[in-house]
């Protein structure tokens, strides 16, 4: 557990809304004493170099990764491509990088899709914080059914 957690943010011009902003805010909430990074590029593909260069070059101990897939085929694909980058940059460094990816298509209309970004992006942002600083917290937590984006889901008894 770091000292003083050092926090990277990954974030594009892509999507319809700051989630930056509201991640850095949500950790600045959350652990005022973190150093945070940030950087923002033009489109998802560009995350997995951007969070790669976060965790070696800045020293952070985790990323935030925060993208907007569109509603083509092409945006799904770029997508999964975007995420496996995301996936080796996390296996080539040893830390995490958690993908905070909201498709166009998931919101009902912009409203929803705006609720699905804010809930999203400071679960995830609130998630990076307590794997550096709290991981029992998480492990509380295990099995309940807990979402981002949308109401958590109902455990079930085993």
């Amino acid at each position: 557990m770091p000292k003083t957690p050092v926090i990277g943010i990954a974030d594009t011009m892509f999507a319809r809304a700051d989630m930056g902003s509201l991640a850095e805010q949500t950790i600045r909430r959350e652990a005022p004493q973190a150093i945070i990074y940030r950087v923002t590029v033009p489109g998802i593909k560009d995350l997995p170099v951007a969070c790669k260069r976060l965790l070696e070059a800045r020293k952070c101990h985790i990323v935030v990764a925060l993208g907007m897939p569109g509603k083509m085929p092409i945006d799904q694909q770029c997508a999964h491509e975007a995420s496996l980058g995301i996936q080796w940059a996390q296996l080539m460094t040893n830390k995490h990088v958690l993908e905070v990816f909201v498709h166009e298509g998931e919101g009902k209309n912009d409203q929803d899709l705006a609720e699905v970004m804010r809930n999203r992006t400071i679960k995830h942002a609130v998630n990076a914080v307590k794997l550096l600083t709290d991981p029992g917290w998480l492990r509380e937590r295990a099995g309940t059914g807990q979402r981002q984006g949308r109401a958590n889901a109902r455990p079930l008894k085993l």
